[in-house]
């Protein structure tokens, strides 16, 4: 557990909202360079940019000596975790309509208040964990297993789901690395690691040579050739590299700041900006499952956030000595 003097839950909400407002713009714009370029170059180009604006939050919290760390196993680990929560959601996102591949992504609340559990030793009783079973019936319900045709393979829609469960471990695994790690340097190692996968990427696949008679979207996003973006695009590329060093040094900030069950609820803002997105930019307006399973699960992560705001009041008597919850 973090240290009773990191606890600073108003500050982490502001954090997470403004690093979710990013996001969901970062989530527009890669969707529309989707069509015509690789999700890893995309993927460098924004971590090189990122990693110039963290380096400046890095100054600022102290400079380079900040980055010098005792789990730097733990660091790449959390670093992949994100890697492949980014390439399961954008893969998915370049086939599904923003709002429906952010509904189900918004499972990730949940699964970080079950993995508060085992990891952080956080307790989480029967009222909350009935809501998180609440969450997952709208999961179920928007991935539809009744169906026969759903227009797109149960693969790509499970891809927001896959993406989730990787980023609630990253975001658990923040709150515990948070004791002894800056924000900043939290981000670098993140941005660090995006920029070495996709290089990675790149010296594999960068020639487009596995694409070739692809025709599943969400592999030709993965695996087509790098290009020379024209002028127009720039400026999408240019913005995409500064959300992300906001992004990374917010969503740091926030879960080293606050509980997890408290700040998790939060992250739902992205809903409805990706559905505005969505309908704005792609014409795109979610089913009626979509909405019911949004329903759902907006509604069991605002019943876990005024339950932990309940419980966050001093307790006396049996509940102080027993931790009931």
């Amino acid at each position: 557990m973090i240290a009773p003097n990191t606890d600073r839950p108003g500050l982490g909400i502001v954090f997470i909202c403004a690093g979710i407002f990013c996001i969901s713009l970062n989530d527009m714009l890669i969707k529309l360079l989707s069509g015509g370029y690789p999700l890893h170059q995309i993927v460098f180009v924004r971590s090189a940019i990122g990693l110039m604006f963290t380096f400046g939050f890095v100054r600022m919290e102290g400079g380079l000596r900040i980055l010098r760390t005792r789990t730097p196993l733990l660091h790449i680990l959390r670093g992949l975790m994100v890697v492949a929560a980014n390439m399961a959601f954008y893969a998915a996102v370049a086939v599904l309509p923003l709002g429906q591949a952010t509904a189900l992504f918004f499972v990730a609340p949940l699964f970080i208040t079950v993995l508060s559990i085992p990891l952080l030793g956080e307790a989480v009783g029967p009222l909350r964990m009935g809501a998180v079973v609440v969450g997952f019936a709208g999961v179920l319900i928007m991935q539809q297993p009744w169906a026969s045709d759903l227009g797109v393979s149960r693969v790509v829609l499970l891809l927001p789901v896959i993406a989730a469960l990787f980023y609630a471990l990253m975001q658990v695994m923040t709150r515990r690395l948070g004791v002894t790690t800056s924000a900043s340097a939290m981000a670098v190692y993140i941005q660090g690691m995006f920029a070495v996968v996709s290089l990675l990427f790149f010296v594999v696949a960068g020639d487009g040579r596995f694409a070739e008679g692809v025709e599943n979207e969400s592999l030709k996003f993965l695996l087509r050739a790098w290009i020379w973006p024209p002028v127009e695009d720039l400026w999408v590329f240019g913005v995409v590299g500064c959300c992300a060093g906001v992004i990374g040094y917010t969503l740091s900030a926030a879960y080293k700041m606050a509980n997890a069950a408290t700040i998790a609820p939060f992250e739902y803002l992205g809903l409805p900006l990706a559905i505005f997105w969505g309908w704005a930019f792609f014409g795109e307006w979610p089913a009626p499952e979509t909405w019911a399973g949004c329903a759902l699960i907006i509604g069991a992560g605002v019943f876990v956030f005024m339950r932990e705001r309940q419980l966050s009041r001093p307790m006396s008597g049996w509940r102080r000595r027993w931790g009931r919850r």
